[in-house]
């Protein structure tokens, strides 16, 4: 089979999908709309993946750019000629797949994009719609993106269900390469913050809870990674708060550093707003770490309070507090819920299984086609 693989930029969960599938007898192309500032993945290409040149991958895609780049897709789909064309998100290069006419079409969500995106407005309720309904399959990672995309009229029986997830060999229980004692921080309560920097993650939320349960524990500390456009904001929270020296920030930490971060802490948190099946989640999970999430319904799917973690009302910064402060408390019983978490990451998480479902779903499209 030949499957072109059109996606918006190019992030690490781009580079898991294409490794995996260079790995099979398929040809594969690579078709990358536009280059959004840093890039936050930076490995190469798998070895055996195509990438396409085309009008678009260079700089960030704006609407009027549009007529330009559906010009130049057709043209890359007549000369690749591709058994089936991947895309997604779905307001943006699943819009543009949409418009090409092209056939077998599965269009993978990316969460936030129906979760979030697709009530914004009138206008991407529509565009919504409108790529909905021309594609033949669709790929989601959790059950509220299915139930969203039946709401928008999507039939449930094209809808290919699949977390994800994580390289459980690489993500595991395990010692932290040190990192924790050169930090200095072995003698305090570690939480760990590795979500981007932007409004919907709520880190906004995150650090201002922090600020509040750190005056009550002095041996809180936060272990904070990534960047964003929040950053002046999350900095002068800190700053003002005179707890900047309890936060180690990491910055954008290279994959194989990863684990090594999940491993030195005691609690993964998460404000997000909006999540399908969070994959820093199950990296978490993954490495036996317990987690705080909001109470939305992707988190809901994977944390069960008393089993995996804890669960705050979401966007409530006190709520969030009190419950650092209340896992703080009751550290004694985080062995046994990090134990339950690396069960769940391997019943529901493993990557190298729950990839095998987008290869049914263009098997599925391709046989709707052939009909």
């Amino acid at each position: 089979m030949r499957i072109l693989y059109f996606t918006r930029d190019y992030t690490p969960h781009d580079f898991r999908f294409l490794a995996e599938l260079a790995k099979t007898n398929h040809e594969v192309y690579y078709l990358r709309l536009e280059r959004r500032g840093h890039q936050k993945e930076d490995r190469m290409l798998p070895s055996g993946v195509r990438q396409v040149d085309w009008a678009g991958g260079q700089k960030p895609a704006q609407n009027k750019d549009a007529p330009r780049l559906l010009f130049s897709l057709r043209r890359v789909l007549r000369q690749v000629k591709p058994d089936v064309l991947h895309a997604g998100p779905i307001q943006t290069v699943g819009l543009l797949a949409a418009m090409s006419g092209f056939h077998p079409l599965v269009t993978m969500s990316w969460g936030s994009d129906l979760l979030h995106d697709a009530e914004k407005n009138g206008w991407y309720r529509w565009v919504t719609r409108y790529t909905l309904k021309r594609s033949d399959v669709l790929v989601g990672d959790c059950d509220a993106v299915k139930q969203k995309a039946i709401a928008f009229g999507f039939p449930e029986e094209r809808i290919v269900t699949f977390p994800w997830g994580v390289n459980l060999q690489r993500f595991s229980p395990g010692d932290d390469g040190g990192l924790r004692a050169r930090v200095g921080w072995e003698d305090t309560f570690v939480l760990l913050h590795l979500r981007s920097w932007e409004l919907i993650y709520g880190v906004d939320v995150f650090a201002r809870a922090f600020v509040i349960a750190s005056r009550q524990c002095p041996e809180l500390r936060l272990s904070l990674l990534g960047s964003g456009s929040l950053a002046p904001e999350i900095h002068r929270i800190f700053m003002q708060s005179n707890l900047i020296d309890r936060v180690h920030f990491g910055g954008q930490v290279k994959y194989a550093e990863l684990p090594n971060y999940y491993r030195s802490s005691d609690l993964y948190v998460s404000a997000s707003h909006s999540d399908g099946s969070s994959v820093s989640l199950m990296e978490a999970l993954a490495c036996g770490l317990p987690a705080l999430v909001s109470d939305i319904s992707g988190n809901r799917e994977w944390v069960v309070p008393g089993e995996h973690g804890w669960q705050f009302p979401d966007g409530d910064v006190k709520a969030l507090a009190q419950g650092i402060l209340e896992a703080i408390e009751q550290r004694d019983v985080l062995p046994r819920l990090g134990q339950n978490c690396r069960e769940l990451a391997e019943e529901r998480a493993d990557w190298s299984k729950n990839f095998e479902k987008l290869l049914e779903a263009y098997e599925m499209a391709v046989e709707r086609n052939d009909k």
